[in-house]
């Protein structure tokens, strides 16, 4: 990617926090959730200074791909309100210092895990990496309006690589919970792609209300929720949940499955300038239907990762009929 003549320059110096900046700290701290849980859901015994040395890894890993992907994508980040004051397209980090800072850590969560843990997590771990940086940020995002669907297997890995580097395996259950995320991300991001849609023509993503519209794009949003919910319940059936993981995935899923009906049946992504300033959640009227969605899926999907881990931590039976 040539970076665009446009992007500013600052005569300052970064700062530390600039760099910190580049490793999406919103981001890195799900990864280490998930990734936490899924350690915790192995039900094995690890060290604690051997498992706090691979939720770094994996956390230091999440942050070499979002340093790639600032570098790479700094010229649609300068042209989208969400992302134009990142440190790469306002100039306060050099494109060449962002990539050079993913490689290094790279390299270095990578060989860390390998060596403290197991070399299945590091290889899952490697792999996530490249396929972040290189299959979603360098080809899906820019070509494809299912970005988000095949992409979202980047986040959805975390809790694998966390119950691999407990155990050396990746049963069932492990790539449960991935299933659980990746089929998470589609209508979460949709959600708020219909009241950001504007950035993202502008920067000339192909995100689906970009390519296909408002009204298709609400209804991929409900077809995913009927997909996702359900989804949501099996783990309770493989015993990686119990009673209360239930009660959480049941009354929660029908919460969100309600909110994926109001954004169906409303009018959100059809209104220009959906918001009235750089925040996520402060929306106009015709869109907040997709911000209560965006909202709520957060809370879910951290409520039904917290009950499992609390279940596993307190050592609370789970189901299990299959």
């Amino acid at each position: 990617m040539a970076m665009s003549p446009a992007l500013p320059r600052t005569s300052a110096p970064p700062r530390w926090q600039d760099y910190v900046q580049l490793l999406k700290p919103r981001v890195m701290s799900l990864v280490i959730f998930t990734a936490i849980t899924g350690m915790v859901c192995a039900d094995s015994s690890v060290n604690p200074i051997l498992g706090a040395i691979a939720i770094f890894c994996i956390a230091v890993g999440a942050g070499a791909s979002a340093s790639f992907n600032m570098w790479f994508d700094a010229d649609i980040d300068a042209k989208m309100r969400r992302t134009r004051a990142r440190p790469v397209p306002s100039g306060k980090v050099q494109g060449s210092d962002a990539l050079a800072l993913g490689g290094v850590l790279s390299m270095f969560s990578v060989m860390l895990l390998g060596m403290t843990a197991n070399w299945l997590a590091a290889g899952l771990l490697a792999f996530t990496i490249f396929f972040y940086a290189v299959v979603y940020t360098m080809w899906l995002k820019r070509s494809t309006p299912q970005n988000i669907v095949i992409g979202g297997l980047a986040g959805a890995l975390p809790p694998v690589i966390g119950w691999a580097a407990a155990t050396g395996t990746a049963p069932m259950n492990a790539w449960l919970l991935c299933a659980i995320i990746f089929m998470w991300t589609p209508p979460h991001f949709w959600a708020l792609s219909l009241y950001t849609s504007e950035d993202y023509e502008k920067a000339g993503v192909p995100m689906m209300p970009v390519t296909a519209g408002a009204a298709s794009t609400r209804k991929q949003i409900l077809i995913y929720s009927l997909l996702f919910v359900p989804l949501c319940i099996v783990p309770v059936f493989t015993g990686l949940g119990g009673l209360t993981y239930l009660a959480v995935a049941g009354l929660g899923g029908l919460v969100f499955l309600v909110l994926a009906w109001r954004v169906f049946k409303s009018r959100a992504g059809e209104a220009a300038g959906e918001r009235n300033d750089d925040g996520l959640y402060d929306v106009k009227g015709g869109s907040k239907d997709a911000r209560n969605l965006f909202a709520f899926s957060i809370l879910y999907l951290t409520l039904l990762f917290a009950t499992l881990l609390a279940e596993h931590a307190l050592g609370l039976p789970g189901v299990g009929v299959l």
